[in-house]
């Protein structure tokens, strides 16, 4: 931290000034005819870089003396103090010395902006902002608070929210951002969720992670019925398929993307000041695109059944939808990368489009109980092999979690449940391993990895009928261990031991104030970031086991909303275990 002449930069006590006299933050120690020496001091509640300071006085100054950086007067009574090389923490006390020659009477500071926050009164709204406590309070449950760790997750979902935000929001560090999203192509595109660390919404994975949150609701209904969780967690899916209802404008189009990749990597802080162009990309019958298609066909009808008892009438609507899309990706076939070229770079299909077909055409069933769609998910299986070797569960390959759904809609048809199997047999016995015990399946996110197969292994243990039930629970167990500090940290932003503190993701890494936020100060500065991102799952370690915190290092220690929405029903199953 820089230190610079007559500048102590403490954890002290607010020092608040002279009563009676003006402003509290400024007070006079010693004064002689026309003169005057006075401290300026205030106690921070977050960090910054840069300090900007307006005064104003309510007679006229003849010249103002700063000895730590520079100072301009607009007039006899309005003076700006500026150091752009001050950085401070949170808790830091600002105190520093001005000299004041006057003629006539004593000037006195009435006024005083600092950092764009009038603070004259020795708090001002600096204390609006300070860090966030964890609206979610331990309940004593263990080895793991599973039902702490689950109403956190949903708040990290809170904290990626895009378009205005609701009343209800608790990451009050927030603000509405992104609302002329779709405006190029005269639509409003506003809300969804933000990705990532970075601020574009990428639709293919978001609509997996509605899937997979609302899937957790309908088939661990009773853990999040015990841990206080099913408004937050119906609210969480809401706010993606209230958007994916407004990015579907008619029959053969739907809007995969809004912001592109590059534009929006290349700014680093808050997504209520950008101000790149964020276009909107869509998929239609002539640039089609079958997975995004299907997958948010299959996001809708699970939601669809997560609402039916809640909202019929959304449920109803969400459902009509589901079907339209499903007609539209089998239709018109494509890789949804080749007419959203952007995504190619950041989430391309490797995986092809057959298993978002059999995967919605099962969700498709399950909510309508329709048994066509039970064959169109075989012949999506037949058409495309999906019953091979599998070894991952996520954003991009759906196949296990169409083994384990298909293994309950279709209890007769062998090859669902043959699949299911032969996919929890090699994750247990034939999977790479860190040495301290997670199953590493990918480099990139690996605990967003373990999550997913995590969740699959859980569900089969409660609906599955295989000896291996009791085994699958049981390592699944031994996996959100793993991402909660079995081994050697909690991998949790906000829970647990020696949890992640510098969570590659730009808006919780700026401070308040906004302007605060300076590219480089924001991403290098060694510190925790400013703002908690509590519940958000980071990407984990290496193979060898290896991790270090570092906000830079977007494979190991980026967040994103796919890592958090398997984990999340994991950790309800976990609540239902206890």
């Amino acid at each position: 931290m820089s230190k610079l002449v007559l500048l102590a930069l403490t954890l002290s006590v607010l020092h608040t000034g002279t009563a009676g006299e003006g402003c509290l933050v400024i007070s006079i120690e010693n004064e002689w005819t026309g003169n005057y020496n006075a401290q300026f001091s205030i106690t921070t509640t977050v960090p910054f870089q840069g300090l900007t300071i307006l005064i104003t006085f309510d007679n006229p100054v003849d010249t103002l003396d700063y000895w730590q950086g520079h100072v301009e007067s607009t007039d006899s009574t309005h003076f700006t103090l500026t150091n752009p090389e001050l950085i401070a923490e949170a808790n830091d006390l600002i105190e520093f010395d001005i000299h004041v020659q006057y003629t006539g009477n004593k000037p006195i500071a009435v006024a005083v902006i600092m950092n764009e926050e009038d603070v004259c009164d020795g708090t001002g709204a600096w204390t609006t902002h300070p860090p966030l406590e964890n609206p979610c309070l331990p309940t004593g449950m263990t080895p793991y608070d599973y039902s702490q760790v689950l109403c956190m997750s949903y708040l990290f979902y809170e904290a990626q929210r895009s378009g205005p935000l609701p009343a209800t929001q608790r990451i009050t560090w927030r603000g509405d951002s992104a609302l002329d999203d779709g405006r190029d192509v005269g639509l409003d595109l506003t809300g969804g969720y933000y990705d990532a660390g970075d601020h574009v919404k990428f639709g293919f994975p978001m609509a997996f992670t509605a899937t997979m949150l609302a899937w957790g609701i309908i088939d661990f209904a009773d853990g999040y019925e015990a841990a206080g969780q099913t408004e937050n967690a119906l609210e969480a899916v809401r706010w993606a398929t209230d958007y994916f209802l407004k990015a579907y404008p008619e029959a053969t189009e739907f809007y995969g993307q809004v912001g592109a990749g590059a534009p929006d990597h290349s700014f680093w802080g808050r997504p209520e000041e950008m101000t790149m162009e964020r276009p909107a990309m869509k998929i239609d019958a002539s640039a089609p695109g079958s997975e995004l298609a299907a997958e948010t066909a299959a996001a809708l009808a699970v939601a669809s059944i997560a609402f039916k008892e809640v909202d019929s009438s959304y449920s109803s609507q969400l459902l009509t939808v589901a079907e339209d899309l499903y007609d539209f990706a089998d239709k018109y076939r494509g890789l949804y990368h080749d007419s959203i070229t952007d995504a190619g770079s950041f989430y391309r299909s490797w995986s092809g489009y057959g298993d978002e077909l059999c995967w919605a055409a099962l969700w498709l069933n399950r909510a309508t109980g329709d048994s066509g769609y039970l064959q169109k998910a075989q012949d999506a299986w037949d058409e495309f092999e999906l019953g091979g070797d599998v070894t991952q569960f996520s954003w991009d390959d759906k196949s296990a979690g169409a083994f384990a759904l298909g293994s309950m809609l279709d209890p007769t048809n062998s090859q669902y449940k043959t699949a299911l199997n032969t996919f929890l047999t090699f994750l247990k016995n034939d999977a790479k391993y860190t040495p301290d015990g997670l199953v590493f399946l990918d480099m990139w996110g690996a605990n967003r990895h373990a999550a997913n197969v995590a969740f699959i292994a859980l569900w089969e243990a409660k609906y599955g009928d295989s000896a291996e039930a009791a085994d699958n629970r049981a390592w699944a167990t031994g996996q959100i261990g793993q991402l909660l500090g079995e081994g050697s940290r909690s991998y949790v932003v906000g829970y647990g031991a020696n949890p992640p503190e510098r969570p590659h993701h730009r808006s919780s890494s700026c401070p308040w104030p906004p302007a605060a936020c300076t590219t480089n100060w924001a991403q290098m500065q060694p510190g925790p970031n400013p703002h908690v991102l509590y519940g958000a799952l980071v990407g984990g370690p290496g193979e060898d086991g290896s991790y270090e915190d570092d906000r830079m290092d977007y494979v190991h220690n980026e967040v994103a909303c796919d890592y958090n929405a398997a984990f999340s029903g994991a950790l309800a199953a976990m609540v239902e275990l206890s």
